[in-house]
This record gives C-alpha cells, structure tokens and sequence, in this order.
C-alpha cells in the first residue's frame, strides 16, 4: 500500500513567514491534487515549544543560520518558528487537509530538533511512524513538502533506512537553497535509493 506523505506546509515556512522557502506555497495546488488519489495520506508539523534549543534567539550572541554544537552532533540556528499554537505553526490555508489520517508533530522537544517525519536529529528518538506503517502495511511513500534541503531530505533518508521505498515529487517540493544546497539534497536522496517522479505521471 502507499502512501502521500506531506512535510511541514506550514505558514512559516511558505512566503511571509519566519522561515520561507521562496515560492514555497505554489506546490499547495499540486498536492490538493495528489491527496484526492491516495488512499492514505500523512502530514507532519513542526511543532517547537517557545525557546526552543534549535532557535538563534534562545543563544546569546547566536544569529540565525549559524551552526552551533550540541549534544547530538552540529544543529544549524533558525529564527524563531512554528511555535506551538502560534500562527506560524498552522498549517497553509489553502492547504486540503480533510483527507489527513494522521499528523506527526515534531521538535516538540526543548533540547532536540527534529528534521524527519521518523526521527529526531539524534537519529535515535522516534516518531512512531515506521510501527504506524507497519501496522497498516504502507511499504511506499510519495514525499511532498518543504523543505527539499531540510525535512524532505532527512525524511526520505531516514524512509529508505527504515526499509520502505520513497518517491519524491518533483513538483510538489521546494527548498530553501543555502548555496546549492537543494541540488545537493536531491543527489542524497537519489542516490540513497529514492526515485524522483513527476505529478503529471500520478496523476494522469
């Protein structure tokens, strides 16, 4: 059985929000589209508690984009976003989510961010969804969402780690792009196994 999993479209992350991805909300229309095909759909949210260790803001002297280490290895500094029950943290508006059977929250963690819809960026705290899956016998994902550098990349590596097989849309993703970092996001996820596919192929 497979899957549509839909990653962090969240008003933060598309234009005008804390952390946007340029063009960020034009994929919306193609995803409406994609969840009316599936029979299961998925999303995640980023979910952080205000102070959150991943934001710039709760690190005297830290500014936004740096890198910082912490106890489970390098962690890039964000503005401050998606905090809980914050506007920033809904999802897109225009974004269908009628058709969602389930919603991962993740980073809701003060000490530990969370890029995958799997794990926590220890690569050890889980999500749960590998056992949902499981249990409901989803072998296959089409990954769609933002953003392809960040939390598409580290899903779809840590989808094909856990043993399913992962598809990304091509049109249904955008990056934030910090010095060719989107090109180099879809050469790790393809040649970690993932297969890139159009929308005009699912769909027609």
């Amino acid at each position: 059985m497979k899957a549509l999993l839909i990653v962090d479209v969240q008003n933060d992350f598309c234009p005008g929000g804390a952390l946007e991805v340029p063009d960020g909300d034009t994929i919306i229309p193609v995803i409406n589209k994609l969840s009316r095909t599936f029979d299961a759909v998925i999303q995640t949210q980023d979910w952080h508690p205000a102070g959150h260790s991943s934001f710039a803001s709760t690190h005297e002297g830290r500014e936004p984009f740096e890198t910082m280490e912490m106890s489970y290895g390098s962690q890039a500094l964000w503005p401050d976003h998606c905090v809980q029950g914050s506007e920033g943290a809904d999802f897109h508006a225009d974004l269908q989510t009628d058709r969602t059977q389930l919603i991962i929250r993740k980073g809701f963690r003060k000490d530990i961010d969370s890029y995958s819809a799997f794990f926590e960026n220890d690569d050890t705290t889980t999500t749960g969804l590998t056992g949902y899956l499981r249990e409901r016998d989803i072998d296959t994902l089409y990954a769609v969402g933002l953003a392809t550098d960040f939390c598409v990349k580290w899903s779809v590596l840590d989808g094909i780690k856990e043993g399913f097989d992962l598809y990304v849309v091509e049109e249904a993703v955008k990056g934030i792009d910090i010095e060719g970092s989107v090109e180099q996001a879809w050469n790790e996820m393809l040649d970690a196994g993932a297969r890139k596919v159009s929308s005009e192929d699912l769909l027609s």
